[in-house]
């Protein structure tokens, strides 16, 4: 929660108090006590207190020089004074120019932690009634998952539980891309030079055998251009006329038309890619609670093309085709349906839009799509809204970045994509390696080390990923990701484990209040653990993972400097021991929490 509308922004994360607004009132009253004016919350300018000047937050006084015709500085002490005479929870303040910073009194701190932090419900959040359905993953049955999914999956999957976690209750999609000339290359190159392999034949994951005749039909398709061009044909004429692609082309109309040798072709391939992309999900951690297909979708539509052209949304040019005019919102025009009667990609996709709406009524859509359809999902929505669609104000593209390695881009054509199986093995060599050269598995079996390298090494990716703003490209280093000291998922990780560690030394009563003197560490540990759940709802309102992330991180940062500056169990008093432990306690239990919607397990030793 905000001061009256107010945010505090660092570099990394925006910091908001838990609720007080009694600042707010009291600082109203005190404008009207001490210069007869009556002012609205919207004019008093709130910031957190920077880290050099004591105080929590500061009060910028230079709009009231005009009322009370003082200094900057002589208004803030007014005001300062007034509220440390009548607002029990200021412990006192002091004046630095135009800014007044005020100090909240421990009592109000700790009874925030207690009942707050600490209380039975502190996790609960109420149902807001506002259903939502994340599509994300949205795979091609042709080739393997990459690098790029894998930032698309974590993406929806964590905004998916962010947003459970702010009350609104989630559908979690995956629009599944199986037909089209892109599939039927596969197809086409398996038929081919497939010899009869299968997953079982050749030890591959299904989705790495189709994606293996993906390339090879590339390589076979670019021989037949260059030997046509060899022949004298351009480079159009022998990209069109190459027999391998005209052959895909035939076996696209026979899959359309139903043909059954090509449908059972095609339904045993994709079953072999379903099996692949399973365990690639559950490796990912990821999950779906429907999943459509564009085999089923492709034609729904239709009826909407015919509806547009009834109402006149959509024209007709002289050779049949269909197309709405966008100039005048600043597009251009877009073609709906084609002069044959068959469908382009946005006529699919105004369907399914429809089918998602009737399937579940939802208030809001968004689909995770990278940015290079940005155009794609802009004009989409238009169209529906002007369609009249009541639902197509609530459609949202969550558009994120490229992901890099330092390598460089990825190609999928070439056979040279990152292939998120592969990403995900190398994450879990590196935690192991550099988790057994900080000597961190003592004691363990060799099944806990084989579990701790996964849980390191996707921690470590998903962290990563995630705690990037999702519009801004990243690039992506694996051996950066696993560093036990830095802005890292297993930083965190390391975090979770110590606490328990120390907590599980000592019995831990989180029902008895202490009234404990608090360190400035101490304040600062508490303040942060108050501003989870009004975290929470701003990163779900934003579809902001790296908010959620960034929290968590400062939060280990600072229990960290409480650890390292306070002794816990070694305390000078038993209550300060057990006040300690409770603040440890809470810092895990909220770590944890965090780490979950961002998908990452946190281990309890490692």
């Amino acid at each position: 929660m905000s001061f009256g509308g107010s945010v505090f922004r660092t570099s990394r994360l925006i910091i908001t108090f838990a609720p007080m607004d009694f600042i707010i009132d009291a600082t109203l009253k005190a404008v009207k006590h001490l210069y007869n004016t009556d002012i609205t919350p919207a004019d008093v300018s709130l910031q957190q207190t920077r880290k050099e000047f004591e105080g929590q937050l500061t009060i910028v006084t230079f709009p009231f020089t005009k009322l009370s015709r003082k200094s900057p500085e002589q208004t803030g002490a007014d005001i300062g004074e007034y509220l440390k005479e009548n607002v029990k929870e200021v412990a006192g303040y002091n004046v630095i120019k135009g800014f007044l910073n005020i100090s909240i009194a421990d009592s109000y701190w700790l009874e925030q932690f207690y009942t707050n932090v600490l209380g039975a419900n502190y996790n609960e959040v109420k149902p807001n009634g506002t259903k939502v359905m994340v599509e994300y993953s949205s795979p091609n049955t042709n080739k393997p998952l990459h690098l790029g999914h894998i930032r698309n999956n974590l993406l929806g999957y964590s905004v998916a539980q962010i947003l459970t976690a702010g009350g609104y209750e989630v559908i979690k999609a995956n629009l599944v891309n199986d037909r089209g000339i892109h599939i039927c290359k596969s197809m086409l190159a398996w038929q081919k030079f497939g010899n009869g392999e299968t997953p079982e034949s050749s030890g591959l994951k299904g989705d790495h055998l189709v994606g293996k005749y993906y390339v090879i039909f590339d390589k076979e398709y670019k021989k037949q251009i260059n030997e046509l061009k060899a022949a004298g044909q351009t480079e159009e004429e022998a990209k069109k006329n190459a027999p391998l692609i005209v052959e895909a082309q035939q076996m696209l109309q026979k899959w359309e038309a139903g043909d059954k040798e090509v449908i059972s072709l095609w339904e045993t391939m994709n079953s072999w890619v379903y099996a692949g992309f399973e365990k690639t999900y559950n490796s990912l951690g990821v999950d779906f609670d429907k999943y459509y297909y564009e085999s089923n979708t492709y034609l729904l539509g239709k009826d909407i093309v015919e509806e547009g052209l009834a109402s006149g949304v959509f024209f007709q040019k002289e050779d049949g085709s269909v197309w709405i005019d966008l100039t005048a919102d600043g597009l251009d025009q877009k073609l709906v349906r084609r002069g044959d009667g068959t469908s382009v990609y946005i006529t699919q996709d105004m369907g399914t839009a429809q089918l998602k709406y009737d399937d579940y009524q939802v208030d809001q859509s968004i689909y995770v799509v990278g940015n290079e359809q940005d155009y794609h999902f802009k004009v989409l929505f238009l169209i529906l809204e002007k369609l009249g669609k009541s639902w197509a104000k609530g459609l949202y593209h969550l558009s994120y970045g490229m992901v890099d390695l330092p390598s460089g881009k990825m190609k999928s054509r070439e056979g040279t994509v990152v292939d998120a199986d592969d990403l995900i093995a190398e994450m879990e060599a590196t935690a192991k390696e550099q988790t057994e050269a900080l000597g961190k598995v003592d004691g363990f079996s060799e099944e806990e080390k084989s579990e701790l390298y996964h849980t390191i090494g996707m921690g470590a990716l998903k962290y990563f990923l995630l705690k990037v703003e999702p519009k801004k490209r990243l690039l992506f280093d694996p051996n950066e990701s696993i560093d036990f000291q830095g802005h890292t998922g297993p930083f965190i990780q390391y975090t979770h484990a110590r606490i328990c560690s120390v907590v599980g030394r000592a019995e831990v009563n989180i029902d008895d209040e202490i009234d404990a003197e608090l360190f400035g560490v101490e304040r600062d540990l508490i303040i942060l653990l108050t501003q989870y759940r009004d975290m929470i709802q701003q990163a779900a309102k934003d579809y902001n993972p790296a908010a959620v992330a960034n929290y968590v991180y400062e939060l280990a940062k600072a229990f960290n400097k409480f650890y390292h500056e306070k002794s816990i169990l070694q305390a000078d008093t038993k209550e300060q021991m057990q006040f300690r432990l409770q603040l440890a306690k809470a810092s895990a239990a909220v770590i944890k929490a965090g780490m979950k919607l961002l998908g990452i397990e946190v281990p309890e030793r490692m």
